[in-house]
């Protein structure tokens, strides 16, 4: 189990909260933006931002995955052995 120290993890949860609360702000000023006023202007930003976050979610790790088998295609772990040519 990796720890992590006690200072880190407060810069950790500082982060998240300004990221989630920007992405917030920014889903409520489209969502003001386009016309939407009243309660449905909280219920689009919840909308907004849980979709942003979710799909940030998977956009990531499908990013490094991607990062790697490129990496892995065109560079070789010894130093003997040939990559895959590619032209």
């Amino acid at each position: 189990m990796i720890t992590i120290p006690e200072k880190m993890k407060k810069i950790l949860i500082i982060l998240t909260l300004v990221f989630i609360s920007s992405v917030a702000l920014a889903s409520v000023g489209i969502a003001f933006t386009g016309g939407v006023r009243g309660i449905g202007l909280l219920g689009i930003s919840f909308f907004l931002t849980f979709g942003v976050i979710l799909v940030l979610g998977q956009l990531i790790p499908a990013g490094i995955l991607v990062s790697i088998v490129i990496g892995t295609s065109f560079s070789s772990f010894r130093k003997t052995e040939v990559p895959i040519q590619t032209t």
